[in-house]
């Protein structure tokens, strides 16, 4: 019996692992990160994030713009309380502070220009640069991207992001002009990088 017991005690808890996730149990897990919703710079993939994270909120006490906002602790699932950007609201300026505090390696340190937090990329049917047969010209997300002609460049006046370079810090996207009716504007930052594989070092 107590051999039985024993094998019992191990089997279940796998077989519980391998039996379908219920949607409750999937929203607990579910990253916070979306279009224009970020990690700051540095950040480990999304997959080690939540459990790396120690939630000391030093990032987000030396971020000089407030840009770093930690997310509610009210928030069910495994992601509460660690930090997030919303470039929407305010974008990440590139100080490059949050890296130096973070006290576990969850924000590894990095160099401004390689910083990868997201992808710029432009909605031709919102930009208004874009716009066919209405020509306004308006250069904002080149004006205040600070890695202009790099990162982004001007094709007959109208702007072109080169993916190589663009550090995602949402300067674009936060200084745009054009929101549409999801939220959303004419320039995004896509955190296309976020769910990437973990590397080994």
């Amino acid at each position: 019996m107590e051999r039985r017991e024993f094998l019992k005690g191990l089997i279940l808890p796998i077989a519980a692992t391998a039996l379908p996730v219920s949607p409750v149990r999937a929203s607990l897990f579910q990253s916070p990160i979306k279009t224009n919703v970020l990690r700051p710079p540095g950040a480990v993939p999304e997959s080690l994030f939540a459990s790396k994270c120690i939630r000391c909120g030093r990032c987000a006490e030396v971020c000089p713009y407030r840009s770093i906002v930690p997310r509610d602790f009210l928030e069910t699932g495994v992601n509460a309380g660690t930090p997030l950007i919303d470039v929407t609201k305010v974008p990440c300026y590139l100080c490059m502070k949050c890296v130096e505090v973070c006290p576990t390696g969850t924000l590894r340190p990095i160099a401004q220009q390689e910083t990868r937090m997201g992808l710029a990329v432009i909605d031709r049917y919102a930009c208004m640069t874009w716009q066919e047969g209405e020509f306004m010209l308006c250069r904002t997300c080149y004006n205040v991207c600070p890695f202009k002609e790099k990162a982004i460049k001007l094709d007959e006046l109208r702007p072109v992001i080169i993916e190589e370079y663009c550090t995602g810090c949402g300067l674009c996207t936060h200084g745009c002009p054009v929101t549409l009716e999801n939220g959303k504007k004419a320039v995004n930052i896509e955190p296309i990088y976020a769910f990437g594989k973990v590397r080994k070092e």
